[in-house]
Order: C-alpha cells, then structure tokens, then sequence
C-alpha cells in the first residue's frame, strides 16, 4: 500500500533519492516506472497543487509530462533525453528527467513564464512588423496607378502574395457580366469577364453589396463554381475567404483568396489583416475608376474647347497655333475656329478671339462664344449684326467677363482671295504681301460684352497668290522675354518677323510667329498666344489659280463705317 505523504516529506523512500531533493530550491517531482508519483517536494506543490504522492501522474498532472515520462521508462536505451516542456494552468513549465534507483525518474521543474511571455511578445512584434511593412508596400503600389485595370492587377498580386495562394479580384457587375482579374500562384496576372452570377459564389453578392465578409470557415471551397478559381491553380483548394473591397460611396469590388489544401486555413487574425488590405486596395480601385470616369468626361468636354486643326478649305489655306498661359492646362481664354459658308461658292468665316481671364473659367466663356458663333452664322454676312447679337447674348446671361474678337470672312475670286476684317477690340490682323511689305487692315471697334452696343469698322483686302492674312491676340505682341524677361515682344518685330515670311505658306506663317513668340519667352511667364493665318494659294499648287473656283466680282476696298441698324 502506498500512503499519501504531505508535501515535503520523505515520500522518496526506495528511489535511490533519500530527502536530498527536498531542499532543492526549484520544483522537484518524483516518478516510478509505473508512472505513480514517488515524490512531491514543497516548491513542486506549489506550482501543481493537484500533484500528489502515490497518485498517477496521468491523473493529476499535465499530460505532456506524463507523455515524455512514459516514452521515457518504455525505451531507457535511446540515450539522454532531452527535456520536455508545455503548459500548466496559466503556467509555462520545463522539465528535465534524471535517473534514479529502480528504474524511477526525477523530473526537476524550471518556470519560463516570464520567458515564454516575452517570446510570445516579440513574435507578435515580429508578425506586427511584417503586417505593417505589407501594409505600407500595398500603400505605395496601389497609390502608383490611377488606372483602373492596373489597380486591379496590383490588388490581385499582393493578395496572391501576401495572403493567400492565389487571389481573384471581382469587379462589380456591368452589363450582366463580372470582369475578374486573376493571379496565379506563380505571381502570373490574367483577365476576363464571365456572365456569372455572383451568387454562387458564398459571400460573394453579399460582398459586392458591401456587407461585411462571411468567415472562411463557413464557406465551402467544393460548392464554389469553377471561375471562382484562377487558371493554373494546381491542388485541390482546401479554404476560401471574400472580403469586401470597400469603396468611395459605393463597393469598389470583392476580393477572394484561395489557399491549397496542405495549408492552414485562415485565421481570424488573417481574415482582420485581409480586411484592412482590402480597405485601402478598395480605395485606390475606386479613386482610379472615379478618376477614369472624370477623365472621359475632361475628354468629350475638351474636345469642344480645344482649337480645331485647320486647313485648306474652299482653295483658301487656313493655319492656326495655340498656346495655353500655362503649359500644363490644354486650354486656356485664346480660341479661334473657321466655319465654310453654307454653299460652295460663298464665304468662309474664320473667328479669333480673347477671353478676359485664363484657365477653366476662361475657358468655359470661350466654348460659350464659339457656340453662340456658330448658331449666329447665318448672319456671318454681316459682322456688325453678329457682333451685336453675340454682345446681347453675353450681357443677358450674366456673364461678367468681356472678350475682344476678330473676324475673316474670307472667299476665292479667281487666283485671289477676298477678305472682310472686323476688329472687336482686337489688334487688327496684318497682310503680308509678296514683296514682304506688311500692311495693317484699317479695322477698329468696341469689346463684347461690356457695352450695351458694339460699334466696329470693317475693312476689305485681297490676297494675291502667296499673301497672307495673320489674325493674332495680344499674348503674341505682350509676350515678355528677352535678355532680362521683361521686354514685350512688340509688334514691330512680328512686322519684321512676318516680312520675312513673304510667299511662305501660310502653315509655315504661323508656325514662325509662334515659335518666335515662344522663344522669346523662355521659360518665363505668358499670356495665351494664338495666331490664325489665311492664305491664298500659289500658282501650280492644288487649289491654287487654274482650279475651277467660281468667280465674282471683287469687293470695294474702301473702308465701310458699319453701324447696327
């Protein structure tokens, strides 16, 4: 019979211990061959209060203390044993077996708590750090694209990558079909759309919907359908998890990860990390599609205020130039356009114009005048009355900018060109003759706009085969440069510049003053420039005298006073 002994006594007795152990300062338990505990000292009953002389150690003490004692005493020739350690309570403990007499072990106690904690700690320190660091790379290659697809693509690689095996990113439904972007296990970046319903996928219309995500654990990777998985994913898939991927108003999409069979499923503290990802993956995807769909629009809006490209039209050669205040806008309060007459043989109007102010604001006003032009043009025949029209129209929608136009109506007479100039004030347009002497039509008149009344003068001219006609706004003359950046460029030398353009095209006109303009400038600050150029064609050109232009007479070329009514 073995009788049980308090805590401390000699229960030692036939283990070859004696009472030595007693006084061992760290806890000291005695065990048979049997697995009976032999022995108990007091450190020992401290720490496992449930471990008793002559009971089992199986029954009261932890079982992978009894496990490594067991395949201890059942193979004593397998050499030194290491020790063994696990849990006791709330307690970390670590046990080190020494023999003693028949056949019983000593298991000395050492209490690495405070150790195992602090181990613990700096993983998690070390898990933290790597979550953040993934978390901060996600953040820069999500924020480097403002391209949809290639936000996608990101979102699909980092997850693949970071979270999961493989990843597919769910886009939300257009046109009755999902576009999906997959990646591989290998990192390889696929596309498609399928006319699937998101329903069949557990979690996933719920996610496209923006619920918060269904846990991994309730979804079964054998119900999922087949594009659900990306291309080449080899081995059974063992576990699935749909986040959200939360965007600005709306869901931006849902993301689904994929795992293999021989991996662990996804843990809570995955599925937390996946949804932070997903947050900012949702936001960069949304950004960009939002910033997609506004640069569409920019487009078809821009496309309305940006000059047009010009050229020969109704055998009368038409150039222009542009160049916005600031060079990274498109736009600007320079606009010009030419608009053919109605019938083949009737006059066609080039229009110049400069809107008070730059940028948008400016810029809005220009597509305003450029459409009240155009339903103005069958009054075209009359500038006066068109200019008048166009000022009612400007102070009766409240508009508090004035603009300053001139208009060309221009039209072939034989190898000649016949033009009408009217001054809104605007600098008056300069014809070059083909002996370079340059002439300025004698065409004056009133802002639009500003006065209840537009008075302007109108001017005749005719352009020989070679001349050429500049219409220009005042960024070209006001343009400051020069050795010190703050010399205008000046009429007298676009004269000079113009002089030596004589018989030149009136392509290469233009693109001269333009880039003598630019020049002079430099780098500094500038006003809009922009110049519009007619010609008259030279003899032996297509479109030049010969070809079968109706012929009329020419108009007089006395200045007319014009005045409405």
């Amino acid at each position: 019979m073995c009788s049980q002994s308090p805590a401390g006594a000699d229960a030692g007795a036939g283990t070859g211990v004696g009472g030595a152990w007693l006084a061992a300062p760290c806890p000291v338990l005695v065990v048979d061959r049997s697995g009976t505990v032999r022995g108990v000292n007091r450190a020992a009953a401290e720490l496992l209060p449930a471990v008793v002389t002559c009971a089992p150690l199986a029954a009261a003490g932890p079982a992978w203390l009894a496990l490594a004692h067991q395949r201890l005493v059942t193979a004593p020739g397998a050499g030194s044993p290491g020790p063994a350690s696990g849990q006791a309570g709330e307690r970390w403990l670590e046990a080190h077996p020494s023999p003693g007499e028949n056949g019983a072990v000593v298991w000395w106690l050492t209490d690495l708590t405070d150790r195992h904690r602090a181990e613990e700690a700096e993983r998690a320190v070390r898990v933290e750090r790597r979550r953040t660091a993934f978390l901060a790379e996600a953040s820069n290659q999500l924020l480097a694209s403002l391209n949809p697809h290639r936000c996608m693509e990101v979102t699909a690689q980092l997850a693949a990558r970071h979270l999961a095996d493989a990843a597919v990113v769910v886009a939300p439904e257009t046109d009755g079909r999902l576009p999906l972007t997959y990646c591989a296990p290998e990192g390889r970046v696929s596309r498609g759309d399928i006319p699937g319903d998101p329903r069949l996928m557990p979690g996933l219309s719920e996610a496209l919907q923006g619920f918060p995500p269904v846990p991994s654990r309730w979804i079964d990777p054998a119900s999922a359908p087949a594009w659900a998985v990306p291309p080449g994913f080899e081995g059974p898939v063992g576990s699935m998890a749909v986040t959200p991927l939360p965007g600005h108003g709306v869901p931006a999409g849902a993301l689904i990860l994929v795992r293999r069979s021989d991996q662990a499923c996804f843990s809570e503290s995955e599925e937390l990390l996946a949804r932070v990802f997903a947050a900012r993956a949702g936001a960069a995807m949304s950004a960009a599609r939002l910033y997609a769909e506004q640069a569409a629009i920019t487009s078809v809006l821009m496309r309305e205020l940006l000059p047009p490209s010009l050229g020969r039209l109704r055998g009368i050669d038409f150039a222009g130039r542009y160049r916005p205040s600031d060079d990274s806008e498109r736009i600007g309060g320079d606009f010009y356009n030419v608009h053919p007459g109605p019938g083949g043989d009737e006059e066609c109007l080039a229009v110049l114009g400069d809107v008070c102010g730059k940028g948008l604001e400016a810029a809005a006003l220009t597509g305003k005048i450029r459409n009240t032009v155009h339903a103005l043009l069958p009054m075209a025949t009359d500038h006066l009355r068109l200019l008048n029209m166009l000022n009612s129209a400007l102070l009766g929608s409240g508009v508090t900018r004035f603009a300053t136009l001139v208009l060309a109506s221009a039209v072939r007479r034989g190898g000649a060109v016949d033009l009408r100039l009217t001054s809104a004030g605007h600098p008056a347009p300069l014809v070059v003759r083909a002996d370079g002497e340059v002439e300025e039509a004698e065409t004056r008149g009133c802002l639009v706009g500003v006065l209840p009344e537009v008075r302007a003068r109108t001017a005749t001219a005719r352009l020989a085969p070679g001349e050429t006609c500049l219409l220009y706004t005042d960024g070209i003359t006001e343009a400051k440069g020069g050795p010190f950046g703050d010399e205008q460029f000046g009429e007298q030398r676009l004269r000079a510049a113009l002089a030596e353009c004589a018989g030149a095209p009136a392509e290469a006109v233009a693109e001269r003053v333009q880039m003598l303009a630019a020049q002079w400038v430099g780098s500094g600050r500038h006003d809009d420039m922009a110049v519009v150029a007619i010609g008259a064609p030279r003899a032996g050109l297509p479109g030049g005298p010969g070809s079968p232009i109706p012929c009329g007479p020419p108009p007089p070329h006395a200045d007319q006073e014009n005045r409405p009514g």
